[in-house]
This record gives C-alpha cells, structure tokens and sequence, in this order.
C-alpha cells in the first residue's frame, strides 16, 4: 500500500528569518522531522523507541558479559569497571533530578558516606571486618536516613535555593572528612587527608570478591537489579507523582500530589542507591580518601544524566559509557595515542552525518575538506611558520594532517585563541538555522580539527572537562532533552 499522501507544510518563517504569528512551528517542521526518520538511522530510532524495555535489558547485559573475555585486567578495570559504578551512581543522581526534578548538588556527600560507611565497618581502622551483606544493608539504610535528614531540612526550597543548600552540604562533608578528625574510640573517625586504608574486599557469606574480573560481573548484577526496581518504580503511581512534581510543582500541589513528601522520598532513594555505590567503590579501591568526592565528579555525573537524558534509565547508561570511554581515551596515560584520534575525528563524522538529507552531509565533508586545504595553502603562503610544526603521536597519518590542518611553529599564544575561537564558533553555529547553519558548520568543523591537533593532543587532560562541557552546551541547544530522553513542552 502507498503511502498517503500529506498536505503541505506551512512556513514556519518570514522572510527575515522571524517566526510567523500564527503558525504552529512544530506543524510547520513536521517534513523536516520525517524526513530525518528515512533511511538506517530513522530505522534504527524507531527500532529502539519500539523495543519493549526487558529486551534492551538483555541485550545490554549480553553484550556487557562479554567483555571480560575480551579485555585485559587493566581495560576491564578503566572501561568496564568504572563505567558501570558511573551508571550505578547516575541512576541514583536520575531519581532526583531526572525523575522529581530537584537540583541537587550534593549528591556526592552521600555517595561518600556509603564509601566511608563500609570503610569503618570493614577495615583494619577500628579492626570491625563485617561482612559485606550486614555492613552494605545498615550503610545503605544509614545512608537514606541522611537524605531524609536533608530532605526534611529543604523540603520547601527549589531551584537555586535548594542547589545552594545541597551544595553546602556536600562541601560541609569533605570538609569535615579532609579537615576535621575526631577522637572516637581511640582513632581518628575519618583519618584526615590520609583517609581510611586498608579496606576489606567485598566478603558474601565467606565468598570474596579479589579479581576486577568478580567485581565487573558483581556490578553488571547490581546495576541490572537497580535499573529493573527503577523503572518499575518510575511507572509506579510514586513515579507518575514525581514526573508531576518535576513538570510544575504549583500544580502538582494543587491537584493534591503530597509535594513535601515526594521530595523526601526522592533524596532517600537517591541517597541510598550512592550510598550503596560508594561502599562497591570503597571495596574496589580498598581505601577512601576526601579527594574520591570533590566538585569534579559532581560535574561528572551530572554531565552523565544530562547527556543520557533526564529521566531516561537507558541514557544514564549511554551517558557513562560515552564519557568515561572518551575521558579514558584522552588521558595522557592512554597507550593507544592513535585510537585518541580515531575517537575524535569519529566522532566527529557521526555528528555531522546526523545532517539531512544526505545532500547537504556530503556538501558539508567536501566543503570540509576542501576549506581546509585552502586554508593550509593560504597559511602556508604567508609563512611556512604557520604550517611547519610538529604533530603530535600521528603515526601513518601525519603527512594527511600536516596537509590539511594548521599547526603553526613559534607562534606563542595561537592555542589559547584557537581555543577559544572554537567556542564561540560552535555557539554561533548551534544558534543559526538552515543554511547559515550549514555554511557555518564547515569552517567550525574545520577549526575543531585544528585545536585537536594543537591543543588537546597535547593537553587532553585539561581541555577534555571543557570540551565535554561546550558540546553539553551545543547538545542542550540542539537537543535538550538529551540523547534518549522524552522531549518536553515548555513555554520559553
């Protein structure tokens, strides 16, 4: 059977560019949706919208299992490992921002009881060597009790008022835990800036966990049984409650939703799903010291849920797998310089081919490229300073890029505006519609390359935490519901 046939679009734009009075713009941009739903990656889209939830579930799991059969410890301990404790602890993040919709900034205190909860029960530090399945169970129970405690203390703030709060509480944690060190029992509660070591793995029944390859599985366990009660939980009548609460609290309150309560009980939950991965991570260290639970893991999680998409289970695990891969791939330690570069201009050809119709993806690579061979011969022209330096860890395709990409020799300062000639340039660009976005896309396309090659090669540790919060900031823009979540109707 044909497909039928669709009246026309009207056009959501005058002539200058400026929304027309009276035409629904989500209307008017229904051909450009269906057009981007054609083809592989619309066929992908819609088979994953339209698979039921158990089967993402197992074929996650599947693939998941695999990995340590193919991965080396240390692999399986920087990919796997820490990929997994991320999504175990953006799931617990999910609840409270994704799912309730409070913006809270001091999630990482209570991940850090749980770690230094288990530290003090299963340790040599007050020779206490309980058992993973008494100590875990009081620590996440202990745990939750202190979101209630928080939860109680701002059940009647939102916003910025309650992030200030919660981010209080979490720097009133390390602070306490880094700083403060008091006497009980004859030792040192915390250990000070030394922390707790010497933590016992993790003890079932008289079976320990001592290999990364145990752990990797413990975790794929727990993370499976955390997502399944969560998403039981979200489409639960608490779960519809706390979609109402997140969309507009006034009317959630009005309709007789008890706010105040959710809001508690959304702090215990996420408070207990860290709590019980800091006592995994305070096993898998075996030790735990403040520095595990500062602003930069903060920044990381929550770069996570939003990558993912608030709300969504399947993102937060989609988030953790993209930014621990990519920040395990920047690192300086990496022994693979070479897969750091395939990473980056890969992913950089996969967000350009999202570009329909396919025209205008082809028109940006050619464009692409060809502006940047115009403009090595013009730099090249003025002075071969501009194009004679040295690139960095480039193997086979060094002559490529030495052709192609600027890297100057002698010109003090050129990474730092480079630099920030890529933020602004990719600002401007996730600002502009239609064809202005794809003119400009070419020679920000081309730029990226040039900072890579100039900047981030060479201090990737640095500029990989701005990077991933500039393409956060482009993704929101483009995208704000995030890669997997529900888009949302807001009036702006």
């Amino acid at each position: 059977m044909s497909e039928p046939e669709r009246p026309a679009a009207p056009n959501a734009s005058d002539a200058a560019g400026r929304p027309k009075i009276g035409v629904d713009e989500w209307v008017a941009s229904a051909e450009e949706r269906h057009e981007r739903s054609r083809g592989l990656g619309g066929l992908v889209s819609r088979g994953w919208e339209g698979s039921p939830a158990e089967a993402k579930l197992i074929v996650f799991v599947a693939l998941a299992s695999t990995l340590p059969f193919w991965m080396n410890e240390g692999e399986l301990f920087s990919y796997g490992l820490y990929t997994l404790l991320y999504a175990l602890l953006a799931l617990g993040l999910n609840i409270v921002v994704g799912f309730a919709g409070l913006l809270d900034l001091g999630y990482v205190a209570f991940y850090g009881f749980g770690a230094y909860g288990y530290a003090l029960f299963s340790s040599n530090h007050y020779g206490l060597h309980w058992q993973a399945e008494a100590s875990i169970p009081l620590i996440v129970l202990g745990t939750a009790a202190v979101g209630l405690i928080l939860g109680l203390a701002s059940r009647r703030l939102l916003g910025d008022y309650l992030a200030i709060v919660t981010l209080f509480f979490a720097q009133a944690f390390v602070a306490f835990v880094n700083n403060s060190n008091p006497k009980v029992a004859g030792e040192g509660l915390t250990g000070g800036p030394n922390g707790i070591p010497g933590v016992d793995p993790l003890n079932f029944f008289g079976f320990k966990l001592h290999s990364t390859k145990q752990y990797y599985f413990f975790l794929l366990i727990v993370f499976s049984l955390a997502a399944v009660g969560l998403y039981f939980l979200n489409n639960s009548r608490t779960g519809r409650a706390w979609r109402a609460l997140r969309e507009d609290p006034l009317a959630a309150e009005a309709m007789s939703i008890p706010v105040n309560r959710l809001k508690i009980l959304a702090f215990m939950f996420g408070a207990g799903t860290a709590g019980l991965t800091g006592t995994i991570f305070a096993a898998i260290q075996t030790g735990v010291v403040a520095g595990n639970f500062d602003v930069a893991l903060l920044i990381t999680i929550y770069a996570i849920v939003i990558l993912g998409g608030l709300g969504s289970i399947a993102g937060v695990l989609f988030g953790a797998i993209v930014i621990n891969v990519s920040t395990q791939f920047l690192a300086p330690s990496n022994d693979h310089p070479e897969l750091k570069r395939w990473l980056f201009y890969g992913a950089i050809l996969l967000i350009a081919a999202k570009i329909r119709p396919w025209s205008r993806t082809a028109a940006v690579f050619v464009g692409t490229a060809a502006f940047g061979f115009v403009v090595h011969a013009i730099a090249s022209g003025i002075s071969s300073d501009w194009t004679n330096g040295t690139v960095v860890d480039a193997g086979s395709a060094a002559s490529a890029i030495r052709n192609w990409v600027i890297v100057p020799s002698g010109h003090t300062g050129f990474q730092t505006w480079a630099y920030i000639v890529l933020v602004a340039a990719i600002v401007v660009t996730s600002q502009l519609k239609g064809w202005w976005r794809m003119a400009a896309l070419i020679p920000t396309l081309y730029w990226v390359a040039v900072v890579w090659e100039n900047v981030l090669v060479q201090q990737s540790a640095v500029t990989a935490l701005i990077l991933f919060g500039v393409l956060l900031i482009a993704l929101m823009q483009a995208r704000p519901q995030g890669l997997l979540g529900t888009a949302r109707v807001e009036i702006v």
